[in-house]
């Protein structure tokens, strides 16, 4: 894998996660020459522009046709460069999905898709440009893996993974500032691998992206105010989910709530309850998220809110669900 990154916490206050993506990116092309980078007319949207500036020959802009992009980076890759190919979301999954799961995923290549704007982040564009589905549309297709980090240092360790490693990635970030979740790029960041963010015991909030700072926040004032003891897992990798901690949360708290600025439909919710079903142990689940519906537009800090996303909303269901009958024993028989 790659050195190490050369910007601190502090600096990533004052980065947005795409421009950390743009220097990460840079800084992999001067440690080997077959990175490439490829836009669809977005190189300052997506924060490409370090890598454009650095390694001219090395970027290249496809204008605006997204379907374009991904086969020019399959046959790229099938030539054994390693691209990463960065567009909006909504359009590297809707737009171009055909040749994501033909060129891409079909013939296992060595393509990384950076998709930005991801969720609600870009509010204010609208319904057109808010990638609710992007999780549920790309995890399903074969040999792709798929992750959604929770801030600027979490997305240079993604992109670093994926660089080091062969076959197609799907990397989601926002459009705008995260909220810092690391302080250090040293806390164990491993694709497929959760990071425990809080212990707890009372129940387990799973949570990817801008989300997981949310349900820190949740986590603490549920222990400052109603004393609950709430465990907080940051599910980066959708896919391979992390299937142990799932088991864990299951068999240790006996209630979950999944968090994530997605549709309930397909993303990680589904993910984390196809683990919990076929794991035979049942336990009390809610998935919090775009209730399969539309989002208004606006700033992304209001649809959180608006979908009971950020840290309010989930104190809310937190209570709600803590509040559910359910069968605390250790008895399992009865249940499976």
């Amino acid at each position: 894998m790659a050195g190490g990154i050369t910007f601190t916490a502090v600096d990533s206050t004052k980065l947005a996660t795409a421009e950390i993506f743009g220097r990460t990116i840079a800084e992999l092309g001067a440690e080997n020459p077959n990175i490439v980078c490829i836009s669809p007319d977005l190189a300052t949207s997506t924060k490409m522009a370090d890598f454009l500036a650095k390694y001219p020959e090395r970027f290249y802009n496809v204008g605006i046709a997204e379907q374009n992009m991904i086969g020019i980076a399959a046959g790229m890759a099938k030539s054994g460069l390693i691209p990463f190919a960065s567009c909006f979301s909504v359009f590297a999954s809707l737009r171009a999905l055909d040749q994501v799961h033909t060129d891409v995923c079909y013939q296992n290549v060595n393509v990384k898709i950076i998709g930005t704007h991801g969720g609600t982040s870009f509010g204010q564009a609208g319904s057109t440009h808010h990638a609710i589905e992007d999780i549920g549309v790309i995890r399903p297709l074969v040999n792709m893996t798929v992750i959604v980090p929770a801030d600027g240092i979490e997305t240079a360790n993604a992109v670093k993974a994926a660089a080091a490693t062969p076959g197609p990635f799907y990397i989601r970030i926002n459009r705008g500032f995260d909220n810092v979740v690391y302080s250090t790029p040293d806390y164990g960041f491993k694709v497929g691998k959760a990071v425990v963010m809080n212990e707890g015991t009372d129940l387990t909030i799973i949570a990817c992206g801008s989300c997981v700072y949310q349900a820190m926040q949740a986590a603490s004032m549920l222990k400052h105010d109603q004393g609950l003891s709430i465990r907080v897992l940051n599910m980066h990798t959708i896919k391979p989910i992390d299937r142990e901690a799932v088991l864990a949360a299951v068999k240790e708290t006996r209630k979950i709530i999944t968090v994530e600025d997605h549709t309930v439909i397909g993303g990680l919710g589904s993910a984390v309850a196809e683990v919990v079903v076929e794991g035979g142990k049942a336990c009390a689940f809610r998935k919090l998220g775009l209730q399969d519906k539309w989002s208004a537009i606006g700033l992304h800090e209001d649809l959180l809110a608006m979908h009971e996303i950020d840290a309010e909303g989930i104190v809310k269901n937190v209570l709600e669900v803590m509040k559910m009958d359910f069968e605390a024993d250790e008895d399992w028989g009865d249940e499976v």
